[in-house]
């Protein structure tokens, strides 16, 4: 572990220990006001709740879910996907106090509401400097390192499952992003909104399938997961550090929990309290880790596939589901993983696009940016897994790092709006 990581480590881990004592953890004690927020209406065509929680779900829910699930078993062991579950369930106090604030220091834009972490750490800390490197991070980690991973994902499956070829998928999938992200966040929004609900739920149910078929295996899985994030002999053969480490890593990809991403789209909503944006973005982390993660790694571990490093990411995951339903399973993933991780670069592409806004209001840069975006998708699609996912990690630590600190320093302000939240 580099220093990096284990910085990252401990600052998401504190941050997640406070938060949760501080709101008296809200993250279980109101789990069931987020479902009713849920409902939220907008008012005078701005983003309503639903669909500012489906745009967030769309960037979190994707290559992570599918092939980051599988990456982290693969490199970590079955104990990776404790820590996973760890990070989301403490982790989400961290996505309540960032989408909490991102609401309280949001502005009105010309066809919507804007904000983000870049918003209050200028307007809430005073510190328009920390705002401007915060937007360079989030603009490179999610328009490039992020995208890249997903154009990836999606090429590396198409490719094992049609025999398409790289390039060519590439091409189409920038093409089709040309056509949404020109659409603004309301395009970006409809699409997240139809496409997302469809596809989780799809694969959730499929997952359930997969796992009622094999109940019976089901206590030995839960159990080799927990001895395998704890066992001594993880810890003699050096695999409980990567088992954190691949656990943390992988489900901060996924939820995105404290990383400063889903508060810039928490922002767009129109809703009657800021706590209420926290709340359905709290829901976003559970959806994403505890539910659709764990469908993937219940399918891979179920399975009895070899996990000696031979297959890994997507492949993993095809590979898995091949062995439950046939070679149909290939196919399934490969679809799935389309339409997820296209939502995703799609979600992941507005986080930059509001943050570049923030930087400047040149609609060359924007353009530019733009293309920029689009070339990476073009360049994930013919790299390596390993080239992407290491570029990922180096800019999604800087980019949580400098979040966390903003939010401690904020925190404050959550918890006040919390306590007037509850007395209403």
């Amino acid at each position: 572990m580099n220093v990096i990581n284990i910085v990252l480590i401990v600052a998401l881990l504190g941050c997640a220990l406070w938060f949760s004592f501080r709101t008296r953890f809200v993250q279980f004690r109101l789990f069931r006001e987020m479902w009713s927020v849920l409902g939220d209406s907008s008012e005078g065509g701005h983003v309503s709740s639903f669909q500012a929680f489906m745009v967030s779900l769309a960037s979190r829910v994707g290559t992570g879910n599918l092939a980051g699930v599988a990456t982290a078993i693969a490199a970590g062991g079955p104990g990776a996907v404790f820590w996973m579950w760890v990070i989301a369930l403490l982790g989400s106090a961290n996505a309540f106090v960032e989408s909490t604030l991102a609401q309280l220091y949001k502005r009105r834009s010309t066809d919507s509401f804007i904000g983000g972490p870049a918003y209050y750490m200028e307007r809430g800390l005073g510190k328009r400097w920390m705002g401007v490197i915060f937007a360079i991070l989030i603009s490179i980690t999610f328009g490039f390192a992020f995208n890249s991973v997903q154009s990836n994902t999606i090429t590396a499956a198409w490719s094992g499952a049609f025999g398409v070829s790289p390039l060519v998928m590439g091409l189409i999938l920038t093409g089709f992003t040309v056509i949404i992200i020109f659409g603004g966040i309301k395009r970006i929004a409809r699409f997240s909104s139809v496409i997302v609900p469809v596809m989780a739920v799809g694969y959730i149910l499929l997952a359930l399938v997969v796992i009622i078929a094999n109940v019976t295996e089901l206590p030995g899985v839960l159990k080799l997961i927990v001895q395998s994030a704890f066992g001594w002999k993880q810890a003699a053969g050096g695999m409980f550090g990567a088992a954190i480490m691949q656990g943390i890593k992988r489900g901060l990809f996924s939820n995105e929990a404290g990383m400063g991403s889903a508060p810039n789209v928490a922002a767009t909503a129109h809703t009657s309290h800021p706590v209420r944006q926290g709340l359905i973005q709290t829901l976003g982390v559970f959806t994403d880790t505890i539910l659709i993660c764990s469908c993937t790694a219940f399918i891979i571990l179920c399975s009895g596939v070899p996990l000696d490093g031979s297959l890994d990411g997507v492949q993993l995951t095809q590979e898995a589901l091949a062995t439950q339903i046939g070679p149909a399973g290939r196919y399934v993933i490969a679809i799935a993983i389309l339409l997820l991780a296209f939502s995703s670069i799609i979600g992941n592409y507005y986080y930059g696009e509001a943050n570049i806004r923030f930087i400047t209001k040149s609609r060359l840069a924007l353009n530019i940016y733009r293309v920029a975006v689009c070339g990476m998708v073009i360049f994930g699609a013919l790299t390596t897994l390993q080239t992407v996912w290491d570029l990922a990690d180096v800019t999604m630590a800087f980019m949580t790092i400098c979040n966390l600190i903003a939010i401690v320093l904020l925190g404050r302000q959550a918890f006040l709006l919390l306590d007037d939240y509850t007395r209403q």
